[in-house]
């Protein structure tokens, strides 16, 4: 079994930055693209941003140029730096990896329980 720890939501007021963190533990082979995915209270979970076990990025045309995705594979770890932080950025994040457990198997999508990120004033 594989599991994935969020850290790093909180409270900040808009124009600030946060930090947040996900580690995953378990029986992992190895880990394909991880990202940070989010919901907001009565809106579907929408992508925010990935990265590939080559480092190729991608992000949600509403975090450009504000958020920075980066995984440190040593520690099976995928980060998000956010910055100019607006009110609407508020949901939980959560995190997402795509993991093979055995070499020549499939892989897997596993979630993190998500973190709270609360932009206001």
């Amino acid at each position: 079994q594989v599991q994935l720890v969020e850290s790093g939501g909180g409270l900040v007021q808009p124009g600030g930055s946060l930090r947040l963190s996900c580690a995953a533990s378990g029986s992992i082979f190895s880990i394909n693209a991880m990202g940070w995915y989010r919901q907001a209270p009565g809106k579907q979970r929408e992508l925010v941003a990935t990265i590939t076990g080559a480092d190729s990025t991608d992000y949600a045309d509403s975090v450009k140029g504000r958020f920075t995705i980066s995984r440190d594979n040593a520690v099976n770890a995928v980060y998000l730096q956010m910055n100019s932080l607006k009110p609407e950025d508020t949901a939980v994040y959560h995190c997402n990896a795509v993991v093979t457990l055995r070499p020549v198997s499939p892989a897997y999508n596993y979630w993190g329980q998500g973190t709270q990120v609360t932009i206001s004033s």
